[in-house]
């Protein structure tokens, strides 16, 4: 998942949600491969890969090996305009195997905060996408899109939560190997069965530097993105922990949320949060910004993030095989539905202009918080301003630097009215208590 440079983790993350209550039956077995997930994530965030950052070999075996499994199934390539997907290397491009592909689609990942942290400019990389045709002649020219960012952050330490590991390798087990494995599964399971409308599967790079290869696949799309009936994004779905799922867009299309709440009784029986917009984060508010209802898969974030730490042993692969089948039924039911899904745009989300003012608190927010007033706390970056000051592990930011905070926006906002430097009060709920801490922030990507 993307950590944008400028902004605090805490201020890419939203937290008005539904919240759905458990239901029964409990859960039944998967439908999805455990074993074929896991070894996806394992050779993904393997250190042969190191950590398969935009630009490296690694990068590129990691589109190579999620390319092969699609020429396996035999699926179709996008009908991207040449020369998006064929043809002769791009200077600066590897050659070999990695240029044949029938299923890339080449750019060059641009990241001004890059560049500025001493990364090149301009990065070569591709997106992967292929084509399961659908099954009725009179609705297989739409598309239900699954898409999964495959980078992750290599061996920099920019945007590591974990600075002082140097150039050791951040795996990115949840973050986006599980995705990415994600998506491989679900297009082994509709090759054998397709929907009535086709289904494209799309795995992003670039999406850690600014979802720069779906923004780069909504702008250059191989069909109309009118034909786009959904996209379903799936970013660290690897860590499911007491059946707790986030799924962010459900009031992108107004069918949305009564089906995903049909099929959470059905199929999923998760502890849901139901988030209703499509911004955020990730790839699908590159979707949604170019009018495509989506829906985005969570587990919510942990302690792992954009760390070292962050490998394939700490997968829970039986949960996330039930986050794929649950996400398999919406796309079966959309996939097969005569009619089309209905778009409700909302505005963009309250916050500072682009990436603020630089400023670091090292806030980690609870994602799945949905009944507090306030951004509850998940954790504390280590040696962060917001530990030297303080804070803790489930305490509610309600106030910062003297503005009040009811919600995700507000803390977005408050933090980008800052600049690296200045001292602020922060007031917590800290066990039914105000608690008020004296911090320093400090700058981000220092």
């Amino acid at each position: 998942m993307e950590h944008r440079a400028a902004l605090p983790l805490a201020a890419l993350f939203f937290a008005a949600a539904c919240h759905t209550a458990p239901v029964a039956p409990g859960p039944r077995s998967a439908v999805a491969d455990t074993a074929l997930i896991r070894a996806d994530i394992t050779y993904l965030a393997s250190d042969a890969l190191e950590g398969r950052a935009p630009g490296t070999p690694g990068n590129d075996s990691a589109a190579a090996y999620i390319a092969r499994l699609y020429g396996t199934l035999k699926l179709e390539p996008a009908p991207f305009p040449a020369p998006s997907a064929v043809g002769t290397c791009a200077a600066g491009f590897q050659e070999g195997a990695l240029c044949a592909p029938k299923y890339m689609q080449r750019f060059y990942a641009k990241s001004i905060a890059a560049a500025h942290a001493g990364l090149p400019s301009a990065l070569p990389t591709q997106n992967i996408v292929a084509v399961i045709p659908g099954s009725d002649p009179a609705l297989r020219g739409e598309y239900v899109v699954v898409g999964a960012h495959f980078d992750h952050l290599g061996r920099t330490s920019f945007n590591a939560m974990d600075p002082d590991a140097g150039n050791a390798i951040r795996p990115g087990a949840d973050d986006n190997a599980s995705g990415t494995a994600a998506v491989m599964e679900l297009a082994r399971l509709f090759a054998r069965r397709p929907t009535r409308r086709g289904i494209m599967l799309v795995n992003f790079s670039g999406e850690e530097l600014g979802t720069l290869g779906s923004m780069y696949f909504v702008q250059h799309p191989p069909v109309p993105t009118d034909s786009m009936q959904l996209y379903l994004n799936f970013d660290m779905v690897g860590r499911l922990r007491d059946d707790k799922l986030i799924v962010y867009g459900v009031a992108t299309a107004t069918e949305l949320k009564p089906l995903v709440d049909s099929l959470n009784t059905a199929v999923g029986h998760f502890t849901l949060n139901a988030v209703g917009d499509g911004y955020g984060p990730s790839d699908h508010a590159s979707f949604y910004e170019g009018g495509v209802p989506v829906l985005h898969y969570f587990t919510d974030v942990h302690e792992d993030y954009h760390r070292a730490t962050d490998v394939a042993s700490k997968i829970n692969v039986v949960g996330e095989a039930r986050v794929i089948d649950f996400a398999a039924a919406a796309v079966r039911e959309v996939g097969d539905r005569p009619a089309r899904l209905t778009f409700v745009k909302a505005p963009p989300p309250k916050r500072a202009g682009p990436g603020g003012n630089g400023a670091w608190f090292g806030s980690v927010p609870d994602m799945g918080a949905v009944d507090v007033v306030g951004v509850r706390l998940a954790g504390v970056t280590a040696g962060s301003p917001a530990d030297i000051a303080g804070a803790k592990k489930g305490d509610i930011i309600v106030e910062f630097g003297g503005e009040t905070i009811k919600d995700i926006y507000d803390y977005t906002a408050a933090l980008g009215h800052k600049k690296p430097g200045d001292t602020v009060q922060v007031t917590v709920m800290r066990d039914g208590q105000r608690v008020t801490l004296t911090a320093t922030l400090g700058k981000r990507n220092n």
